[in-house]
């Protein structure tokens, strides 16, 4: 696939896109959830080893190809590593998927109900290495705790700045200004950064797009603007929480919205299944986030 041909099924392809960028912090959890408890290394690296393996077995999965699963967002070391001597990008584009870089570095801390994200000083060379292993995009999350007009304007703010960062380099920002599912004003959140996103999508200069990555909203189609967006090639949805079969049944409820589900998409999969046992249980979760963001009820329930 060239960058045309991302573009093309970022566009319209059927399917979703997995999630892979646990990162340092969340590292621990994730192979906890994968069954390897935290005496099982020593060191960072290898940690990151057992990570790395566990990313690994995902990708040489026969279940997981570009048929269902169009994209995958990746964690920098993840990116910078191999599947049975290629590149993961590489891996991931020999199967049809389109692979995309987590270029956050975290997140400040809370003020006006919200969290921005961290400085990003080492962001052009990081541009520059991943563009040239053949990935796509990159996805920066940031937080929106509670309906703080002032809080919401600054996330999208910054998130647009950093969107334009991507672009100059010729690859495209996926947007994650994440509402958090338990906040109490969760609805008046997702109403003000409706208002916010549009009108820095309408600022945006003619010919460039980006892509959205939001929480699955209180009202269901409350996002149609953006998925009908000129601006904005798709809008993806996060799990944020919500365990799979609850994130499919919001998910579908939404029209034009696909998945970038993680622990939606990793949760029952463990270190020690057969490799038949893994490839069923994920082939599982594929089919199921596949079909929530393939099959909407929306226009039916309305």
């Amino acid at each position: 696939m060239n960058h045309a041909d991302m573009t093309a099924k970022m566009a319209a392809g059927k399917g979703f896109i997995a999630a892979l960028d646990q990162s340092g912090g969340s590292t621990p959890k994730a192979l906890k959830g994968y069954g390897i408890e935290e005496g099982a290394w020593s060191t960072d690296e290898e940690m990151f080893g057992l990570i790395h393996e566990m990313r690994s077995r995902i990708i040489r999965s026969d279940v997981f190809t570009g048929e269902k699963v169009i994209g995958a967002i990746l964690f920098e070391r993840t990116m910078d590593g191999t599947v049975d001597g290629v590149s993961v990008p590489a891996a991931l584009i020999a199967k049809g998927i389109v692979p995309f870089i987590k270029i956050d570095k975290g997140l400040e801390d809370e003020v006006n109900g919200v969290q921005l994200m961290k400085p990003m000083p080492e962001l052009d060379a990081l541009l520059v290495r991943s563009k040239a292993l053949g990935v796509y995009g990159t996805k920066e999350r940031s937080v929106v705790n509670s309906a703080n007009r002032e809080g919401i304007a600054a996330v999208v703010k910054q998130q647009f700045e950093v969107g334009q960062q991507v672009l100059s380099h010729g690859m495209m920002p996926m947007i994650e200004p994440e509402v958090n599912i338990n906040s109490e004003t969760r609805a008046e959140c997702d109403t003000i950064l409706l208002d916010e996103i549009l009108k820095e999508l309408d600022a945006l200069p003619e010919g460039q797009q980006v892509m959205l990555k939001l929480s699955l909203p209180v009202v269901p189609g409350t996002f149609d603007p953006l998925v009908a967006h000129p601006k904005v090639l798709r809008v993806v949805a996060l799990s944020g929480g919500y365990a799979r079969p609850e994130a499919c049944v919001e998910l579908a409820k939404n029209n034009g919205i696909i998945a970038s589900f993680s622990r939606a998409l990793l949760n029952d999969l463990r270190h020690g299944m057969t490799d038949a046992e893994f490839d069923a249980s994920l082939g599982l979760a594929i089919n199921d986030i596949y079909t929530g963001s393939t099959v909407k009820t929306a226009a039916v329930a309305a």
